[in-house]
């Protein structure tokens, strides 16, 4: 049974770090669902916009899979750049159509938890102390929607970053909604708070860097795992990053990984021929 997680909120979610600024991860047991079916996670995770790219996903389905061995992760990517809690409102197109992915999903997995991360769109105007009562309407609705009373909601803190930069005037209480966050999950049930300290954005002072979303991830499944907050940097976390990073490809997944770069025509025909002769005398 794959162990599958809804992913929503908006861009930091989705992913704007830079591919080029870290090695891929590649597992055949990480799934993502794609046109209601599940098929092997590669990066970017979503596809919200053009220039999506990595995101907090993969290391945290690293770490699953890391404690999980003998078990498969699915994850559901729903996250949509710039929007806001009132983009999320239930019976919003952005609210069913996370239920109508996660439940295609529950079809052939078992929804195991909600991964959150919004705020930077109700940080400015006083929207900020809304949040709190938004974000309670819209975890009950899906929760009851999925029937999912009691799987944990995890929840990202905005970055420090966000009041610097050229988009820093639009921010001015970032710092609000990380304690509306951390309300959240402090007075609701099953719900935990993942803190974004120390970790570093983009030169756009508004998105994730790849190496922080590396972080970030393995941050969110150590409160998914150990049903926690987390509110400072973790110890190991540097380190738990590079083992999943560094995981050795099996056979099949090297085999695999060819195919892809063969028919995106990475590889010449005779390049592919040989590179898989090589690999089926392993």
């Amino acid at each position: 049974m794959i162990h599958s997680f809804l992913m929503i909120g908006q861009s930091n979610m989705a992913g704007r770090g830079y591919l080029k600024d870290v090695a891929p991860i590649y597992d055949e047991h990480i799934k993502v669902l794609i046109n209601g079916r599940w098929q092997t996670m590669t990066e970017p995770v979503s596809h919200d916009r053009p220039m999506s790219g990595v995101s907090l996903a993969a290391t945290f389905a690293g770490a699953f899979r890391l404690q999980n061995p003998e078990q498969q992760i699915g994850l559901i990517p729903c996250a949509d750049g710039g929007t806001s809690l009132d983009d999320w409102a239930v019976e919003g197109a952005l609210f069913e159509n996370a239920v109508s992915q996660a439940k295609l999903a529950q079809r052939e997995s078992k929804l195991a938890g909600i991964l959150w991360h919004q705020g930077e769109n109700d940080s400015f105007s006083g929207l900020s102390g809304q949040y709190y009562q938004k974000l309670s309407v819209i975890v009950d609705a899906l929760r009851l929607a999925l029937n999912a009373g009691d799987i944990p909601f995890i929840a990202g803190g905005l970055g420090d970053f966000l009041s610097g930069g050229r988009y820093g005037q639009y921010f001015t209480e970032y710092q609000k909604v990380n304690q509306a966050l951390l309300h959240f999950a402090d007075t609701k049930p099953n719900c935990y708070f993942v803190s974004a300290a120390g970790l570093g954005a983009n030169p756009d002072d508004l998105h994730f860097n790849a190496d922080s979303l590396r972080i970030f991830g393995f941050r969110y499944f150590e409160a998914w795992q150990h049903q926690k907050n987390v509110l400072t940097e973790l110890p190991d976390e540097k380190a738990i990053v590079s083992t999943i990073v560094s995981r050795p490809l099996t056979k099949n997944e090297k085999i695999a990984l060819l195919k892809n770069s063969f028919a995106g025509g990475v590889l010449s025909e005779d390049d592919f021929e040989s590179e898989m002769k090589k690999l089926e005398q392993l």
